[in-house]
């Protein structure tokens, strides 16, 4: 694939399937913002996954389709619940429509609020990951001081991690950004304690080592070392990093926009000058937490699968699953499926072997 060029957009309609049954409020949620992403997306069509008394109300939606799933997922659930026991869940019958059987599948990307372990374990068992990948990655937008966002991957989904594992959520994080953004050379940061390519453990040494041979050979544009503000700064388009350090960063973040916003509505509140100065400052304050509403950023995808699968905030509102349902539809409309495929396949064709002296696993063109 020649990454100077965007893929062709999907012909047709792009289809979701939606588990309107996960998250902490179910179809509550997810049937309003499902019925607003249609008014939006005149030929997206949506399988909309649940009890079929939970599906009710949404009975006779134009470009909707009803697949009765008679279990549910729970927050609480564990991994060996979803996978073994909850055989016909929301969850797993809506990843099961973007499975390909005999070359076709019924739906292009999943959406679901659910359990993050159960949905990442779910999904690598029925779709199994793209040859040339190892371990799937979460990836999500973080919003920084340009005003445009960060994609920062990974975040939560592998703890412990490989030089070559984060060389190969570079290459997915790059796809992400080209296939939904439109950039055809975004650029990756290493999340490291420091700049300096000398600094940071052996893995993260290696891993910039296999970064800057595979943007010499034109399969990147790796910037270098960024630290953990440089997600902020939007120095780079991209950062990388381990699940343990990215979920520690991610929630850090949240926590942090969450602390903020209580004080200023402390101090905002305090007497009645603070209120009447609240009522000055209104258009600024609305302006400012937009900017930092984690809902509009809601959506993390979870790369390296044999099928597009999105994870929604279990704790999201309407407005914040529909975006979740925004970066689905344009994923799969721009086929990040296939720019993933793509990329990891020239990306490990270039790649000197690593220290052992065993080439790495390169997947056979589509």
């Amino acid at each position: 694939m020649d990454h100077d060029s965007a893929a062709v957009p999907l012909s047709g309609p792009v289809r979701l399937a939606v588990d309107c049954m996960g998250g902490d409020h179910g179809p509550a949620v997810t049937l309003p913002a499902c019925r607003s992403f249609l008014a939006a997306h005149p030929e997206a069509e949506l399988l909309l996954v649940g009890r079929a008394e939970a599906l009710a109300p949404a009975a006779g939606w134009a470009r909707c389709t009803l697949v009765v799933a008679s279990e549910v997922v729970t927050m609480d659930d564990s991994v060996e619940v979803a996978l073994r026991r909850k055989r016909d869940s929301s969850l797993r019958v809506s990843i099961s429509q973007v499975k390909l059987v005999d070359g076709v599948a019924a739906a292009h990307a999943c959406v679901s609020a659910g359990n993050t372990g159960a949905l990442m374990a779910v999904a690598r068992y029925v779709l199994k990951t793209l040859e040339g990948i190892d371990r799937p990655a979460i990836a999500t937008v973080m919003p920084n001081q340009r005003d445009g966002h960060t994609t920062v991957l990974d975040l939560g989904a592998n703890v412990d991690c490989s030089a070559e594992h984060l060389l190969q959520f570079a290459v997915m994080g790059s796809a992400l950004v080209a296939a939904v953004e439109g950039r055809p050379h975004p650029s990756v940061g290493l999340l490291n304690i420091g700049e300096e390519a000398i600094k940071g453990s052996e893995t993260i040494k290696r891993a910039g080592e296999l970064l800057r041979a595979a943007a010499a050979g034109g399969h990147l544009n790796f910037h270098g070392n960024v630290e953990g503000n440089d997600i902020f700064t939007g120095k780079t388009d991209i950062v990388v990093c381990d699940g343990f350090v990215g979920n520690v960063a991610l929630k850090t973040a949240e926590g942090l926009a969450s602390m903020l916003s209580s004080f200023i509505r402390q101090e905002f509140t305090r007497n009645w000058y603070s209120k009447l100065a609240a009522l000055v400052a209104l258009p600024v304050l609305n302006r400012f937490k937009r900017r930092v509403d984690h809902r509009r950023y809601n959506g993390a995808a979870l790369l390296g699968l044999r099928g597009l699968v999105f994870k929604s905030h279990g704790s999201a509102d309407a407005f914040a699953f529909e975006q979740a349902l925004n970066r689905a539809y344009d994923a799969a409309r721009n086929r990040l499926l296939e720019q993933v495929h793509d990329r990891i396949l020239q990306t490990l064709q270039a790649l000197p072997p690593p220290p052992g002296g065993q080439a790495p696993v390169v997947p056979q063109a589509a």
